[in-house]
């Protein structure tokens, strides 16, 4: 097997590599950016351009899974320009992908495995989400999911399952939100945000490659919930991190009305609520390593512990 991945060379990208070699299996990737490109023996990068429409048809060559994690980081602040461009730089890749796979010479892709996010999810301190969930978010996020989501599902029209993987707070001391939440309480300034009650639902960077992975090899289909078993509220969260990092807290919860007026409606990613299942990625085999935040604290953070950096271990 060989599998094509965008995105690989971020951080949840290089994460899913790791595993994927360390199974014996080779990637292509795709980048926007040429110096990126490189060739080894179980690594080949490739050129593409998304919002051209440009991509380097070599890349599907003795491909049979794809891995889609491409898409603009929606952690800038909202403006008009930066909301189109997330949306556009998630469909563009979507389209400019199979296109892509449409005009190559490969008939052997059975499955693509494409990134989503629980912010389908509307904000509820007492929902509990699961995939068959009707209910979508109204604002910015919701619609950027579904379409996302619609856009992946047009591969089944050319032959291939299409399985989603709707990611939750991934944890890694490497990069994405647990640095800049780690960053104050290592100050002496941490605190829990807003009232501190809604729900985080999380998951070990090391449990979500493994996850990509499992959706490749077991050629999954449909919607998972990308999220570790034990969701925890924001003051949960903040205090287990502070304890581990041993530092006090002692400030009180930064305001809601705050955070709004710094990042305006952006500030909906530190607010919001999903109580988010795992039960269904569960049921078809996969099996988390790090269930409770504790536990996946540690593994981050205790340097006997780490062995190695959590963005790359498995």
């Amino acid at each position: 097997m060989k599998v094509l991945i965008t995105g690989a060379t971020g951080l949840v990208g290089q994460a899913i590599t790791k595993v994927l070699h360390q199974k014996g299996i080779p990637v292509n990737y795709l980048t926007t950016s040429k110096d990126k490109v490189s060739s080894t023996e179980d690594f080949q990068g490739f050129y593409w351009n998304p919002s051209k429409g440009e991509i380097d048809l070599e890349c599907f060559e003795n491909v049979q899974a794809i891995i889609n994690l491409a898409g603009t980081s929606i952690a800038k602040r909202w403006t008009p320009k930066q909301k189109k461009k997330v949306l556009s730089s998630r469909i563009n890749s979507l389209r400019t992908l199979k296109k892509g796979l449409e005009q190559s010479n490969n008939k052997e892709v059975e499955c693509m495995v494409s990134a989503s996010a629980i912010g389908i999810y509307p904000d509820s301190i007492s929902d509990y989400y699961d995939e068959g969930t009707s209910k979508v978010d109204e604002g910015f996020l919701g619609e950027v999911v579904q379409k996302w989501e619609a856009e992946a599902e047009t591969f089944e029209t050319i032959g291939v399952d299409v399985a989603k993987i709707r990611i939750g707070l991934v944890l890694s001391t490497e990069g994405g939100a647990l640095p800049k939440m780690a960053r104050p309480v290592k100050n002496f300034v941490g605190a829990p945000i807003g009232s501190g009650e809604q729900w985080q639902s999380w998951i070990h960077i090391k449990d979500l490659a493994h996850m990509f992975a499992f959706a490749v090899e077991n050629n999954l289909r449909g919607t998972y919930n990308g999220v570790a078993p034990n969701p925890v509220t924001n003051t949960k969260l903040t205090k287990e991190l502070a304890k581990i990092l041993e530092r006090p807290l002692w400030l009180p919860n930064v305001p809601a009305f705050f955070l709004k007026l710094v990042l305006g409606k952006m500030a909906t990613l530190l607010l919001a609520s999903q109580r988010v299942s795992s039960k269904k990625i569960e049921e078809e085999g996969f099996s988390f390593q790090y269930v409770n935040i504790c536990q996946a604290l540690k593994k981050l953070y205790t340097p006997q512990e780490k062995g190695m950096p959590a963005s790359v271990e498995a």
